[in-house]
């Protein structure tokens, strides 16, 4: 496959085929909360940092991946906040608000169109997106990775699942092992990357299930347990991502 990828900034014509790309996550991920303040604002704010890859022989979009600037003033390899993916969008508004100049950049997500994964496009969009970041003039990418194959194994601590490692010393982790061969090495576990809550009316319509009693429920596609309580007519998922370093 031969592939187009710029930044919506270098290709604005670009934005109607980045809408092809909607709709491939599970219906639970689309409601942080927090995710509001960056995907409402990509147009006006993050253009340039958000790579379209596009496959010449068909015109059709295949992959995109988001990414944003931002202020910090303590070393990286000392640990990120606890907040990951959550706090790289809110330090991005409270940057944008204050005037804060950015220093470096976090990934927030590299998406490939189903019907083409498994042919090696994840690691060409973060090739892309460290070549991108270069660009720009920056030298760190920091990314709080969603440990994807964690799935099955979701009551394996997560401090051991995300330093596991396979015979040939790369993670176990196919995410984790993308970003590794890319050069980057994990700093630390971002314990509530994402927060997402609900009603139980809620979450039922997000995954299709009862929820009749309180406790962990296993859901399809979530890294760990989603807590559901029946008096409180609430349930709660918090999921850990893994923050890991790209010097540029």
């Amino acid at each position: 496959m031969r592939l187009d990828i710029a930044s919506l900034a270098d290709r604005p014509e670009g934005w109607d085929l980045w809408d092809q790309l909607d709709d491939f996550w599970p219906a639970f991920m689309t409601k942080d909360p927090t995710g509001g303040f960056y995907y409402g604002y990509l147009r006006e704010h993050f253009a340039a940092h958000c790579l379209l890859a596009i496959d010449r022989e068909t015109g059709k979009a295949v992959a995109k991946a988001h990414s944003v600037p931002l202020s910090y003033d303590a070393p990286i390899d000392e640990g990120m906040p606890e907040g990951g993916w959550d706090w790289a969008i809110r330090q991005s508004v409270h940057d944008r608000l204050s005037g804060a100049t950015p220093v470096i950049v976090s990934a927030l997500e590299i998406l490939i169109r189903p019907d083409v994964r498994g042919s090696g496009l994840s690691g060409t969009m973060l090739s892309a997106m460290r070549d991108n970041v270069a660009k720009l003039g920056f030298k760190d990418l920091v990314a709080p990775v969603r440990p994807t194959g964690r799935q099955g194994q979701i009551f394996t601590p997560i401090t051991v699942y995300a330093h596991s490692t396979r015979p040939d010393g790369l993670p176990i982790d196919p995410w984790l092992r993308v970003h590794a061969r890319a050069g980057a090495r994990i700093v630390n576990v971002a314990h509530q990357s994402m927060v997402i809550s609900g009603r139980l009316a809620q979450w039922r319509e997000w995954t299709g299930m009862p929820l009749l009693e309180s406790g962990p429920v296993e859901v399809p596609h979530a890294l760990v347990p989603v807590h559901v309580d029946t008096a409180q007519d609430t349930a709660v998922y918090v999921e850990p991502n893994v923050w890991m370093h790209h010097k540029i």
